[in-house]
């Protein structure tokens, strides 16, 4: 079982920039894809971004942020980020962090999900 505590949401007006963080503890980090979903009031969860076990595939699942956030991992710091630029109103959601089910897996769906934060509420403001 794999723990993981996500940190760094908050309030800010558009145009701003927030850094997401997760914490993973309780198993290999290093072998297992990580992602990061949201999910806005009234709307499904949906997967935002993901990182290989490597960090050597990124995928931006959901187009409306490919350019303005950015993914990473530090499998030393047995950590995963989400930079977030150019923020808008509509990126308003809970975001959780996810890790993925299999070793060596990729996530591209919760199907492909593990373990999941507690999520952090991100906040736009126009």
């Amino acid at each position: 079982q794999v723990r993981l505590v996500e940190s760094g949401g908050g309030l800010v007006q558009a145009g701003g920039s927030l850094r997401l963080s997760c914490a993973a503890s309780g198993r290999t980090f290093s072998m297992y894809a990580m992602g990061w979903f949201r999910q806005a009031p009234g709307k499904e969860r949906e997967c935002v971004s993901s990182i290989s076990w490597s960090g050597d595939y990124i995928y931006y699942v959901d187009p409306a942020v490919e350019g303005r956030f950015t993914i990473s991992r530090d499998n030393a710091k047995n950590t995963v980020y989400l930079q977030m630029n150019s923020l808008k109103p509509e990126d308003t959601a809970v975001y959780y962090c996810a890790a993925g089910r299999s070793v060596y897996g990729r996530i591209k769906d919760h199907v492909d999900v593990g373990s999941w934060g507690q999520g952090t509420q991100v906040t736009v403001s126009s």
